[in-house]
C-alpha cells in the first residue's frame, strides 16, 4: 500500500473525498455550462433563432453525450489498468483545455492556418463548437468515476456511502455556481472560468494517494484488469451492469429534456409568451432540488441500510414529479421552478446510484464500470431526445406535441428504471476487496 496512506489513512481519506468532490463540482459546472449559454452562444455564432432547439440537441444530446459514453469506456479501462489516480489527472486535464478552446471559436477565413482548418472540416466557429462539445464530453467523462472508485476503495464500508453522498452534494452545486457565472459574464468568459478552475485543481491532486485494493489487484498477474468485454460476460453481470445503468436513466431525461428545453414545453403547454420559464432559472431550481436529493438519498440508503429500496422510493417521486410539472407547472413560471425543484429532488438518487455501481462489481473491473456506467446514463439523453422528437413527429407536430411527447418518453423510462432497480441485489455494507472472475 502506498507509503502515504499507511503514515496517515484518515488525511489521505480525507483529502480524496475532498479532491474528488471538487472534481465533481466542477464536472457539473462545464457538463450544465453550454445548456445556459446556449440560446446566446447559438446567436452569436448566427443560428436562427428557430434553429436553436435542434442545434443545441445535436451539439449537447447527441455530440457532448457521445464524447461522454466513449470517454466513460477509455477511462474506466485506463483506471483498471493504470490507476485511479491517472485518470483523475487526465480527464480534467482535457476538459479543461477544451472549454479554453471553446471561449475562442470564431469563423476563420479560407487562407493561412485558416484554409488548414477548413480542409480539416473545422473552419467555421458552429464545427468547432461541435469538436470541442465532443472533446469535452469525452474529459469529463473520467471525472466521477474516478473519483468515486477511489473514494469507496479507501473509506470503510461503514462510512462509503456518507463519503459518496458528499461527493455527489458538493458536485452538484457546481451547477448553481454556473449558473451565477453565466448570469455576470458573457458566454466566452463563462468557458474560460470553467477551464481554469479544472486546471486549478490539478494542483490539488498531489496530495490524494492511489486505492490500495487497487495496488493489490496490480501485484497479480493473473487478473484481468480493466477488460470492458468482461462487463458482457456472464449473463448475471451484463444484466448487472445493464439494469444499474437503467436505473439512473430517468434523471439524465428530467434534467436533458424537461429542465433544458424548457421553454420549448412551456410554450407547448399554452403559457403565454414572456410568461414561460427560461432554461437558465430552470436549470437553477432543478439543481437546487438535485442537490438536496443527493444528501437526503445518501442518508436515506444509510439509515435504511438498504441502496435498492432508497432508489426504489424515489423512482415513486420521479413519477409523481413529472406529473407535477405537466399539469401544475403551467399555471405560471413560479409554479414551473418549483415543479422542477422537485422534479430535481426526486432524481437526486444519483448519489446513490454512483455507490451502487461500485460495490456491484470487483476491483479489477470497479473503475470501468463506475466509470461507464454514469457516462451511459449521460449518453441516454441522446436516446432520450431521439425519442422525444420522433414521438413528436408522430403526435404530428401540434403546438402540444413538444409536452405530450415528453410525458410519454417519462412514462416509458420511469417504470423501466424502477423495475430494473427491483431486479439487483442489496449491496449496502458490502466489502469491496474482491476481483471479478
Amino acid at each position: 500500500m502506498n507509503a502515504a496512506l499507511n503514515r496517515s489513512p484518515r488525511r489521505a481519506r480525507a483529502a480524496a473525498v475532498v479532491v474528488a468532490a471538487l472534481g465533481y463540482f466542477v464536472d457539473i459546472f462545464d457538463l450544465i455550462l453550454f445548456a445556459l449559454v446556449r440560446t446566446k452562444s447559438l446567436g452569436s455564432l448566427g443560428v436562427p433563432a428557430e434553429e436553436t432547439k435542434s442545434v443545441g440537441i445535436w451539439l449537447d444530446n447527441y455530440l457532448q453525450a457521445t464524447g461522454l459514453v466513449v470517454g466513460g469506456v477509455v477511462w474506466g479501462v485506463f483506471g483498471d489498468r493504470r490507476g485511479r489516480l491517472s485518470v483523475l489527472f487526465g480527464s480534467i486535464l482535457v476538459y479543461s483545455l477544451a472549454n479554453i478552446l471553446n471561449a475562442f471559436v470564431a469563423d476563420l477565413p479560407n487562407e493561412g492556418f485558416g484554409a488548414l482548418m477548413h480542409a480539416l472540416g473545422i473552419g467555421t466557429a458552429l464545427r468547432q463548437y461541435a469538436v470541442l462539445r465532443f472533446a469535452a464530453g469525452f474529459g469529463l467523462a473520467g471525472e466521477l468515476g474516478a473519483g468515486i472508485t477511489l473514494v469507496s476503495e479507501l473509506v470503510s464500508k461503514e462510512r462509503r456511502g456518507l463519503a459518496t453522498t458528499l461527493i455527489a452534494t458538493v458536485g452538484i452545486c457546481g451547477a448553481l455556481v454556473a449558473f451565477a457565472v453565466t448570469e455576470c459574464v458573457e458566454w466566452r468568459t463563462a468557458f474560460l472560468v470553467g477551464g481554469v478552475m479544472g486546471l486549478t485543481l490539478l494542483g490539488l491532486r498531489v496530495s490524494v494517494v492511489e486505492s490500495g485494493m487497487f495496488a493489490s489487484v496490480r501485484k497479480s498477474a493473473s487478473t484481468r484488469r480493466g477488460a470492458f468485454w468482461m462487463l458482457f460476460y456472464p449473463r448475471q453481470r451484463l444484466h448487472r451492469y445493464i439494469a444499474i445503468i437503467l436505473c439512473a436513466v430517468p434523471i439524465w431525461y428530467m434534467v436533458g429534456i424537461i429542465a433544458k428545453y424548457c421553454d420549448a414545453i412551456g410554450a407547448s403547454l399554452g403559457m403565454p409568451e414572456g410568461a414561460r420559464p427560461l432554461v437558465g432559472p430552470a436549470i437553477f431550481w432543478t439543481y437546487v432540488g438535485l442537490a438536496i436529493g443527493d444528501l437526503v438519498s445518501g442518508l436515506l440508503s444509510q439509515r435504511i441500510r438498504s441502496r435498492r429500496r432508497t432508489m426504489l422510493f424515489f423512482h415513486a417521486l420521479c413519477a409523481l414529479s413529472v406529473v407535477a410539472v405537466f399539469s401544475l407547472g403551467p399555471r405560471s413560471p413560479h409554479w414551473f421552478y418549483g415543479c422542477l425543484a422537485l422534479m430535481g429532488f426526486a432524481g437526486g438518487y444519483w448519489a446513490v446510484f454512483v455507490t451502487t455501481t461500485a460495490e456491484l462489481f470487483g476491483t479489477n473491473l470497479r473503475a470501468t464500470a463506475t466509470t461507464s456506467a454514469p457516462n451511459m446514463v449521460r449518453w441516454s439523453m441522446a436516446l432520450s431526445a431521439f425519442m422525444w422528437l420522433s414521438l413528436e413527429e408522430l403526435l404530428g407536430n401540434t403546438v402540444a406535441a413538444p409536452w405530450q411527447a415528453a410525458a410519454i418518453v417519462g412514462a416509458i423510462l420511469i417504470p423501466l428504471a424502477a423495475v430494473s432497480a427491483w431486479s439487483l441485489r442489496e449491496t449496502y455494507g458490502r466489502d469491496l476487496d474482491f476481483v471479478d472472475e
